[in-house]
C-alpha cells in the first residue's frame, strides 16, 4: 500500500542555494548563491510559508528566519550530471545522469552550414545568429523581421536554438513549422542542441514588442527510460504543468498543461490539488524565476517572484490531504547578482518535503535530512512510494523511509 496517494513536485526553476562542490569547474560560477544573494539584496523579503517549511534552516540567509519547528523535511541536493541546464536537472530528478553536456553556441553563433540549410528549408533569410536576450533582440531586429520577411534566430548560454516570429506577419503555425525544421536539422551530433524554442511575439515597432504565451519547446527525447515512464507504465497518473511536457518531449506523461506564468502554474497545481480524479505524480515547473529574472540579472524581480510563489504556496498547503506529499526544489542556480555571465550557475538546490501526515518532525534537528549526492532521490522516492521499480540504468536512492 502506498504511503502517499498523490505526490506533487514543484520546481522553482533556477532557485539554487550556493556553490556545488564542483562550482570552480564552471567558469564564473564559484561564489554564486541565488537564494542567499537575493535575500541579501532585496528589501523587505517576506516568504512566511517557505520559512514555516524550513527554508531558512537550510543555510543562513538575510531576512529568511529559521524555525525551531519546521513543517517539512529538508536538505540540499547536489547535481551529479555534467551540466547546469534545465533538461539536465529535470532528467536527473527522474533518474538520468547526463554524462556529456549539451552543446552550446554561445560564443560563435550557429555554423554557416546549419544557417544556410535552415534558410533554404524555411524560405526565409536568417538575421541575428548570436547569443542575446530575447527582449533585447526584439528591440534590435524585430522591425527588420516584420518589414523584410526575415527570421530572427538566436541562442543563449543554454543549449538552445530560438526563433522569433511576429504572430501577425510571420504566422504562428509557420513559426512552429520552421522550428520543427530546425529541430530536425539539429539532431545531427555536431549541431545537437537540447531545445529548439519558438518565441512568438506581438507589436509593430520598438517599445511595443512583447513575447506571448504561445512559446513552444522542441526538446530531444530523454536518452533512457525515466521514473515517469515507470509510473505511467504501472498505470499511475503522471500530470505535467508548465514546460515539463516539453522538457521530456511528452515521454512518461498522461496529461499536461502549459502555463502562462509561474503564478498561473501554481494556480493550475492548486486546481489539480482540489481534484479527486487522479492518483500518482504531479510535476510542475515554474519558469519565470529563471527566464524573467535570473538571466536578466534582476534580483529585485526574482525576489518578488519568490514572494508571489510563497503566497500561492500558502493557498495550497491547507488544501493538501493526509496522504499527499509536496516536494519543492530547483533544477540549477541562476544567481541574479553574478556579473561574470548571464548563464545558469552551478549550485546546490533545496529539497523541502511536506505532508500534513508528518508526525516525526519534533524540532529542526529531526527535520534535517542528510545532503543527497544527486537530484534523482526525488524520482526514486516517488517510485518507492508506489512500489514501482526505477528503470534499469537510472540513478537515485529513495528517502521515503525518512519521511515519517
Amino acid at each position: 500500500m502506498s504511503k502517499f496517494n498523490r505526490i506533487f513536485v514543484v520546481v522553482c526553476d533556477s532557485m539554487g542555494m550556493g556553490d556545488g562542490p564542483d562550482a570552480a569547474n564552471f567558469k564564473g560560477d564559484l561564489g554564486a548563491d541565488t537564494l542567499g544573494h537575493i535575500a541579501e539584496t532585496v528589501e523587505h523579503f517576506h516568504i512566511p510559508n517557505l520559512e514555516k517549511l524550513g527554508l531558512g534552516n537550510l543555510k543562513p540567509m538575510d531576512k529568511v528566519a529559521k524555525t525551531e519547528q519546521p513543517l517539512a523535511y529538508y536538505c540540499p541536493l547536489v547535481e551529479k550530471s555534467a551540466g547546469k541546464d534545465t533538461m539536465t536537472g529535470h532528467w536527473e530528478f527522474m533518474g538520468l545522469e547526463t554524462v556529456k553536456p549539451f552543446i552550446t553556441f554561445t560564443d560563435t553563433g550557429f555554423p554557416k552550414e546549419l544557417i544556410e540549410e535552415l534558410e533554404k528549408r524555411c524560405g526565409k533569410k536568417v538575421i541575428g545568429n548570436k547569443a542575446a536576450s530575447g527582449t533585447e533582440i526584439l528591440e534590435e531586429l524585430a522591425e527588420e523581421e516584420i518589414n523584410e520577411g526575415k527570421m530572427i534566430v538566436y541562442t543563449s548560454a543554454d543549449s538552445v536554438l530560438q526563433i522569433c516570429g511576429n504572430e501577425e506577419t510571420f504566422d504562428l503555425q509557420n513559426l512552429y513549422r520552421c522550428c520543427e525544421i530546425a529541430r530536425e536539422l539539429t539532431m545531427k551530433d555536431e549541431w545537437k542542441v537540447g531545445r529548439v524554442i519558438a518565441r512568438p511575439y506581438v507589436g509593430k515597432k520598438k517599445g511595443e514588442f512583447k513575447r506571448t504565451a504561445n512559446r513552444h519547446d522542441y526538446a530531444v527525447k530523454p536518452f533512457g527510460k525515466t521514473a515517469m515512464d515507470a509510473l505511467k507504465d504501472a498505470g499511475l497518473d503522471v500530470l505535467a504543468v508548465g514546460k515539463i511536457v516539453d522538457i521530456f518531449d511528452g515521454e512518461g506523461i498522461t496529461w499536461s498543461e502549459h502555463s502562462k506564468s509561474s503564478v498561473h502554474g501554481m494556480e493550475q497545481t492548486i486546481d489539480i490539488c482540489k481534484r479527486d480524479d487522479w492518483r500518482g505524480f504531479c510535476f510542475t515547473n515554474l519558469v519565470d524565476f529563471d527566464a524573467l529574472w535570473g538571466h536578466r540579472r534582476n534580483p529585485q524581480g526574482y525576489g518578488e517572484e519568490i514572494e508571489r510563489f510563497d503566497e500561492k504556496l500558502g493557498e495550497m498547503l491547507p488544501l493538501m490531504r493526509e496522504d499527499d506529499l509536496l516536494i519543492i526544489t530547483a533544477d540549477h542556480g541562476n544567481d541574479p547578482t553574478n556579473t561574470a555571465h548571464t548563464d545558469h550557475t552551478r549550485e546546490k538546490v533545496p529539497f523541502l518535503a511536506y505532508s500534513p501526515s508528518f508526525t516525526g518532525i519534533r524540532d529542526a534537528a529531526s527535520a534535517a535530512l542528510p545532503e543527497q549526492e544527486n537530484f534523482a532521490c526525488i524520482g526514486a522516492t516517488i517510485c518507492d512510494n508506489f512500489g514501482v521499480p526505477m528503470p534499469e540504468g537510472t540513478i537515485g536512492t529513495s528517502v521515503l523511509e525518512l519521511l515519517i
